[in-house]
């Protein structure tokens, strides 16, 4: 018969299990967080685009980078909230600067967590928190919280790091469509309601104030599109008529409704494929 203090102790365990071993992180240098249970599972090959072929985001490209190689580096670094137009290469941007840095073989890994995992962030920051020996950029993609959204509140332990502070070799570049990261309208909504309208919402709308960078993106003009698509050929060597190109990609963008960085790609991917080029 099993010992009653065995068993206690094996209950123990389920209700508080090990602390997860930290990763050597030499296998590979982005991995996705996946909570219940707790692992860090490694990308092979980042999806991701060259530096150089972020056109019309010049400042932007600037900054982040020179952020981030400043924190990968050991110095000091801010995180960044890149907001503004759908496929203006918010996220290729990201996954461009970590590209970068590695390649100048810096110890930068890339971790991306869903928004719908932040509750799980204070156990993710301990884990990289052990990993002294590199430092990792904490990726979190589309970001936008609701008006009875509560995971906003994890996001607080990344960005001011609660008691503990956050792991000094962390760093939080967060994408999102609203620079507020909630509707304008439910912010109204709650200042309107509100016994103290002020108090209401200073908790999330500060939120974007904890954010060291704030970087803008914003819908793209012709001129910029086409020499989106003008870079991406020249790029990959693609060579057509300039006048023949200019006529299919404003017919492409005028099919689409509008104009962004993500357009001027997709045209070039049918470009490319219609010439027998890989992409």
């Amino acid at each position: 018969m099993t010992d009653p203090l065995d068993r206690i102790a094996a209950a123990l365990e389920r209700l508080a299990p090990p602390p997860v071993p930290v990763p050597d992180f030499r296998g590979a240098s982005a991995y996705v967080w996946h909570p219940d249970p707790d692992r860090l599972e490694p990308v092979d090959q980042v999806d991701r685009v060259d530096l150089v072929q972020l056109i019309g985001i010049d400042r932007a490209r600037s900054t982040l980078l020179a952020n981030t190689l400043q924190f990968a580096r050991g110095h000091g670094a801010n995180n960044a909230l890149l907001w503004g137009a759908r496929g203006m290469g918010k996220s290729s941007l990201v996954k461009a600067v970590h590209a970068e840095a590695v390649d100048q073989g810096l110890p930068l890994v890339l971790v991306e967590i869903a928004r719908d995992d932040l509750g799980s962030v204070d156990r993710l920051l301990a884990i990289l928190g052990r990993a002294t020996h590199r430092r990792f950029l904490l990726f979190a993609d589309d970001l936008s919280f609701s008006h009875d959204d509560t995971q906003y509140k994890s996001l607080k332990a990344v960005l001011d790091g609660g008691i503990s502070g956050r792991p000094a070799n962390v760093i939080l570049y967060a994408t999102s469509n609203r620079r507020h990261l909630m509707p304008r309208d439910m912010i109204d909504n709650e200042r309107a309601t509100a016994i103290h309208p002020g108090e209401a919402v200073e908790e999330k709308v500060s939120l974007s104030d904890r954010f060291g960078l704030w970087l803008g993106f914003h819908p793209c003009d012709q001129d910029q599109y086409l020499a989106m698509i003008d870079g991406y050929c020249e790029s990959y060597g693609l060579s057509i008529d300039p006048d023949r190109l200019r006529a299919e990609a404003i017919e492409w963008q005028a099919t689409r409704g509008g104009r962004s960085g993500r357009v001027a790609w997709q045209f070039f991917t049918d470009l490319a494929g219609r010439h027998g080029l890989a992409v």
